[in-house]
């Protein structure tokens, strides 16, 4: 198993890592908005926190020497369901003709009072 660490993405602020390949397979940790810069939220609304959370997942990949045609699957959490629209717009600029499977679901809370995160899996080779 082989630990991925990068500062152009937040540092963990907790017990794991920012990703972690194993098995052939990137698994992300979850990135919400945080600016890698100052480890605080950034200001501003959820096109805000999306540019954030997708620059967070595109380093963590850059890192790992892979790209969004390499990810398998996503999954976003969004704080309200009526931004999806809003995020589902950026979501698809960053990937491109990429294509992976993603599930979204609403939940009630995200650490630091984010908005969304998303997370992924990427083919890594072995």
């Amino acid at each position: 198993m082989q630990h991925v660490k990068t500062d152009k993405a937040p540092a963990a602020i907790g017990p794991y890592s920012q990703a972690t390949v194993a098995g052939g397979f990137l698994f992300s940790a979850g990135q919400i908005g945080l600016d890698p810069a100052t480890g605080q939220m950034v200001d501003g609304d959820i096109t805000t926190q999306t540019e954030r959370v997708m620059q967070n997942l595109q380093a963590v990949l850059d890192s790992a020497g892979l790209s969004w045609t390499d990810v398998v699957k996503t999954t976003v959490y969004l704080h309200d369901m009526a931004h999806f629209p809003l995020v589902n717009e950026i979501y698809a600029r960053w990937i491109g003709d990429a294509r992976p499977a993603r599930s979204t679901v609403q939940v009630t809370a995200l650490p630091r009072g984010g908005l969304v995160e998303i997370d992924l899996v990427a083919a890594a080779g072995s």
